[in-house]
């Protein structure tokens, strides 16, 4: 069963345009030989790499989509690997229900209108900064339980200031 494959791979940015081209055509002719058909073939051109990768700073970004087994992402990959032209490279199996892409840019997803959200409003009195902050309290059941006292909290022995001293 044939599956889906995209891969995505980086090659030097000190390749010329047929060297580019001929890099292209020896992955695709690989992976022809090897059972792959279906192929898409997408030159992103020369973009800065987020970072830097065997002393690069910018790559060559290559998209190819194409229909495989799954028998062919291995060698390919370890071909890629030993080559001195990619620095980088990545495939992924795509889902059978995808389409693949067609474009550069991803296509964006329709928005549905949310309904409108009601929630209460309600007044809000300003606050003052050195005020302590209380709690709204709401009715609760009554509690049948004797309360035990609590003991106040200890107060917290303040310490003095650092103070620098220059010589």
């Amino acid at each position: 069963m044939n599956a889906s494959y995209e891969m995505m791979y980086i090659l030097r940015p000190d390749l010329t345009e047929e060297q580019v081209q001929q890099t292209i055509a020896k992955y695709k002719d690989f992976l022809k030989d090897r059972g792959a058909e279906d192929f898409q073939i997408k030159i992103w051109g020369k973009r800065r790499l987020a970072y830097e990768i065997k002393r690069f700073q910018d790559g060559i970004y290559i998209l190819m989509n194409y229909r495989a087994d799954g028998k062919q992402v291995a060698p390919l990959e370890k071909a890629m690997r030993q080559s001195e032209e990619v620095i980088r490279y990545l495939t992924i199996a795509l889902a059978e229900d995808l389409p693949v892409s067609t474009s550069e840019e991803e296509p964006e997803a329709p928005v549905e209108a949310a309904a409108p959200v009601e929630a209460p409003v309600e007044a809000v009195a300003p606050v003052d900064a050195g005020a302590p902050v209380e709690a709204p309290v709401e009715a609760a059941a009554p509690v049948e339980a004797p309360v035990e006292a609590v003991a106040p909290e200890t107060p917290v022995e303040e310490q003095p200031p650092q103070v620098e001293v220059s010589t």
